[in-house]
């Protein structure tokens, strides 16, 4: 499967964000442009390949036993992320779809980061993306601001 999406730096943090999915995320491993991470979501679990950079990426995503997670999670030290996610609906585009924002309150050594990332069917949806005033800086082309740039080296200066 191929995920097309941009990230931004959040400029301002909506006043009501409502409830979050709480998310744990540990790297098994980084090779270049291919990254394996475990993930906890509320209490779903899941293993996930993704390769590539930017805007386009391929990601495979495996469901993952809860024993098999807790496991793995021990291989993850050094290279883990803590947050909650907020879905966000944003104003319908002129093809009826509404794009949803997924706004990301990190946690633990990243704490008071906030970022927003937006998931499109293709690149022209992206390209025509318009971006609320909210959002902040776009991130999605810069080198260190991947979630596993940010796991194991904390958010860039």
């Amino acid at each position: 499967m191929t995920e097309i999406e941009r990230k931004f730096l959040v400029a301002e943090v909506p006043a009501d964000l409502g409830p979050g999915a709480t998310i744990r995320q540990g790297y098994l491993a980084v090779d270049g442009p291919t990254e394996v991470r475990i993930r906890s979501i509320d209490d779903r679990c899941a293993l996930t390949v993704k390769g590539g950079h930017g805007i386009e990426r391929a990601e495979v995503e495996l469901d993952l036993e809860r024993t098999r997670f807790d496991e793995l999670w021990n291989l993850t030290q050094d290279r883990r992320i803590d947050k909650v996610r907020h879905r966000i609906a944003l104003d319908t585009d002129v093809a009826g779809r509404a794009d949803v924002a997924e706004v990301d309150v990190y946690a633990g050594a990243l704490g008071g980061l906030v970022v927003v990332e937006v998931e499109f069917a293709s690149r022209g949806d992206a390209a025509a993306f318009a971006v609320p005033g909210w959002f902040g800086r776009e991130l999605t082309d810069e080198p260190g601001w991947s979630n596993a740039a940010l796991a194991a080296s904390g958010r860039p200066a």
